[in-house]
């Protein structure tokens, strides 16, 4: 298997994701650029997750259905014929950190996957859920990893 070079302009691996991209901020989804996707692929499947929510891991962003010729997402936005799915907070999309107050500063991962074809993932898929498909399925794949406290 094959690695996923996955960055942000944003905001560096293990480095403070700004606060334009959290919830209490403008709520606008970092932009994202990969590279390292295998020719095979026929599907890119995003997840972003936070481990430390103190309900268990957390879902902020599910989008399947990237076109594995994209080298990246802009800012706030997904790709033509992308699915964006129902996140933690019951939205369709991206839904920015929200730690609690006063908390350590949490993780966000941001996993790429390179799909072998369409997957199926439930719409509002816990990260458990999400998981399970895309972990069994990958070609490859990329992690990048934000922190944000309030």
């Amino acid at each position: 298997m094959t690695d996923i070079e996955l960055t942000s302009s944003a905001f560096e691996d293990h480095a403070m994701i700004p606060r334009r991209h959290a919830l209490e901020g403008q709520n606008v989804s970092p932009p994202l650029t990969w590279s390292g996707v295998p020719d095979e692929a026929v599907e890119l499947a995003l997840l972003c997750e936070d481990p430390d929510a103190p309900s268990g891991t957390f879902v902020h962003w599910l989008v399947t259905g990237i076109d594995p010729h994209a080298d990246g997402l802009p800012a706030g936005g997904t790709t033509p014929g992308s699915h964006p799915h129902r996140n933690g907070f019951g939205e369709s999309g991206w839904g920015g950190p929200l730690p609690p107050v006063g908390d350590d500063a949490h993780r966000y991962f941001f996993h790429l996957y390179a799909l072998p074809g369409p997957v199926s993932v439930p719409e509002a898929a816990t990260s458990q859920e999400a998981h399970q498909v895309l972990d069994r399925q990958q070609l490859a794949s990329g992690t990048l990893v934000g922190l944000y406290q309030r």
